[in-house]
């Protein structure tokens, strides 16, 4: 098992580790049951996970003599509503959940956002645990403390900068993952290898089909170097004033096509299709050379992703999701462009004809 620490602020409690490995579940709750003494643990779910994944923990708790409940609610992104955080809060209450109560959130990202949230209000905070089991958790959505959820305006419009107690990715759990959504975990480490590690990338042009096999030794690899790359820059910027603002690459178009596809668009593919936008705008600005563009667009389009975006999808409905961007600043949404693969910088704004140029060139 690989571990790794959240260096935050000194001055306050927040940081913490990261344990990496493969069939580490036991382990998982030895180190639950030791670094966090509550009077009641409660794993939070949604109905696919809590099928495949919640009967395993809540029983390797309840031997280790831990007090622990479940709540579940419907899976998807349509759930990640503040009327679903409501939902959990009411069934905390009926379980008498109070401040020396530890969430353990056990699921995808919807479910790390969602029980984030709910732990930064309830009761004016009480701490959580991720343990992801998806790759887009593991990699990515599990550490930093970013919490939220959606409003029909957009993603992520409600939330804050909650940062959990530990985080725990077991890849055993990606085993049961259905493609399309490992696919939406393959986007996230593609965007890894653009933003920050050309060495990634080229493991990644070199090795993309034995990720997408599911390699365990390989993948566990993959899953550590992402979560180093995303510890180092959390570390430097938690709250998102500065160099954090670089892992919003393909995020920006990414959240707008989500919005626009009513969700239909999965996550993975919404950033898929903007990180090849991302690309193509910065070869317009002529700051990234075009070859690179063409590297961008063929390891996604070679990890099963769209590259594509469809035809029905209006760029004046996709320009006004971008203007409701929570990210954007004095009216001008910035977007994450590149000067080389493993070279980004945040752009101060683009005038939205090419924005629209790029999205109508991309249109299937």
């Amino acid at each position: 098992m690989k571990s790794l620490k959240v260096n935050l602020d000194k001055k306050t409690v927040s940081s913490y580790d990261i344990r990496i490995g493969a069939g580490i579940t036991d382990r998982i709750v030895l180190l639950i049951a030791k670094t966090f003494k509550a009077s009641h643990y409660v794993v939070v779910t949604d109905s696919n996970v809590k099928r495949l994944h919640a009967p395993a923990l809540i029983d390797a708790m309840t031997q280790a003599g831990l007090n622990v409940s479940l709540i579940d609610f419907p899976a998807g992104e349509s759930q990640k509503t503040l009327d679903t955080a409501v939902e959990v809060v009411g069934k905390l209450l009926a379980l008498g959940a109070d401040r020396s109560t530890v969430l353990i959130a056990l699921g995808g990202g919807v479910v790390g956002d969602l029980t984030g949230f709910v732990a930064s209000v309830y009761m004016r905070s009480i701490p959580y645990v991720q343990v992801p089991t998806t790759l887009v958790g593991q990699v990515d959505s599990a550490v930093g403390g970013k919490t939220a959820v959606d409003l029909a305006q957009g993603k992520n419009l409600v939330g804050a900068f909650y940062q959990p107690k530990a985080v725990y990715a077991d890849v055993k759990y990606l085993e049961t993952l259905p493609d399309a959504e490992f696919r939406n975990g393959l986007a996230e480490i593609i965007k890894y290898g653009i933003i920050e590690d050309t060495a990634l990338f080229g493991k990644l042009e070199a090795r993309i089909d034995d990720v997408g096999g599911k390699d365990t030794a390989f993948l566990t690899g993959v899953v550590e170097a992402c979560l180093r790359i995303k510890k180092s820059i959390v570390e430097i910027d938690e709250h998102e004033q500065g160099l954090r603002r670089i892992l919003n690459y393909g995020h920006t178009l990414g959240h707008a096509l989500e919005a626009v596809s009513g969700y239909r668009l999965s996550h993975g593919e919404g950033v898929a299709l903007g990180m090849i936008a991302a690309a193509r705008l910065s070869e317009k600005m002529h700051y990234l050379p075009a070859q690179e563009t063409r590297r961008i667009e063929a390891l996604v389009e070679r990890a099963g992703l769209p590259v594509r975006i469809p035809a029905d999808f209006a760029a004046p409905e996709i320009l006004a999701r971008l203007k409701m961007d929570k990210k954007k600043k004095d009216g001008a949404v910035r977007f994450v462009l590149l000067k080389k693969i493993g070279m980004p910088f945040v752009n101060g704004g683009l005038p939205e004809e090419m924005i629209t140029d790029v999205i109508e060139g991309m249109k299937a």
